[in-house]
């Protein structure tokens, strides 16, 4: 049996006992022809080095990770198929490891862009837009300076006790993923920003008596996360940053990456962002390595 004919059987079995999709059935069926037009003799008889040679080949062109990662896949349910139907006694791929995914970058903000963003904040809760709520102001302002000051995850902000506020302390306990709790500071201007809006909110006797700092009507009792993340791109749009380039995370990447640029310790910057592995952490490295760059550049005698 030749390969193609293989290739066809295997199809066969992928569309009859595993239900695949016809754009999955195509996907593999291009993968495994070019395969096959590009290892030398018969694809089903490929020696683990030909399977190799073949991926190193496809990298050298330039094609994505995910990609070659998907290429790979597809050989590896092939060969799967052939052993199971007893066509072959071994499986090439079995030693072959996946291309190495590269973990993408954090979306952050320059300090610039969160002092603009902070300071339109505060000035539109002394004086709201046009057509704009003085109360929602006064809320978006400190949920922003809290947001900068501590890293928070979205849903730990919007759903904070009301008692970090009336206590005023500089550091304050909040319980995140898996249940644990971790000890993140408050800002000067954040606990201003929460004392403003703690006056405000104790006016209205739907909000008084919440448990929660930023109280909704939602089913949850406190503010939507959805609700939290349009007020914010608005608030970007007004102060001239793109819309698309801020979201609630990219102020907790913010918080990080401007930590790190500082002076900040990696392990420090893992406690305050409540990652349970500094791996986890480590997506911010790229800062230390910015950092150091410009510190050789700016200060080493044969810099350029």
């Amino acid at each position: 049996m030749s390969s193609a004919a293989r290739i066809e059987a295997f199809l066969e079995m992928m569309s009859a006992e595993r239900g695949a999709a016809e754009n999955t059935l195509a996907s593999y069926r291009r993968d495994l022809e070019d395969a096959a037009a590009t290892i030398k003799g018969d694809l089903a008889n490929a020696a683990p080095a030909d399977i190799r040679t073949y991926l190193d080949g496809i990298a050298a062109q330039g094609f994505a990770p995910t990609s070659q990662a998907r290429k790979l896949s597809a050989l590896r349910q092939f060969f799967k198929f052939l052993y199971a139907e007893g066509l072959r006694q071994d499986d090439p791929t079995g030693t072959l490891d996946s291309p190495k995914k590269g973990r993408p970058l954090p979306k952050t903000m320059g300090e610039a862009e969160a002092g603009r963003l902070l300071d339109r904040a505060a000035t539109e809760a002394v004086e709201p837009p046009p057509g704009g709520d003085q109360l929602a102001a006064l809320r978006l302002h400190a949920l922003v300076e809290v947001l900068y000051a501590t890293g928070l995850r979205v849903s730990e902000l919007v759903g904070l006790p009301v008692t970090v506020a009336q206590r005023d302390d500089r550091f304050f306990m909040v319980r995140g993923k898996g249940n644990k709790e971790r000890m993140v500071p408050l800002s000067a201007k954040a606990r201003i920003a929460m004392k403003t809006w703690l006056a405000a909110r104790a006016k209205l006797p739907a909000y008084a008596e919440s448990p929660f700092l930023f109280p909704s009507a939602s089913d949850s009792g406190h503010l939507p996360r959805q609700v939290f993340a349009r007020e914010l791109k608005g608030l970007a749009a007004r102060a001239g940053i793109a819309a698309t380039k801020i979201s609630p995370h990219v102020l907790r990447h913010a918080f990080a990456s401007h930590l790190l640029q500082n002076g900040a310790d990696l392990r420090a910057v893992q406690q305050l962002l409540g990652h349970a592995d500094i791996s986890t952490t480590q997506i911010y490295t790229h800062v230390l390595e910015e950092r150091l760059v410009r510190l050789v550049n700016d200060h080493h005698p044969l810099a350029d």
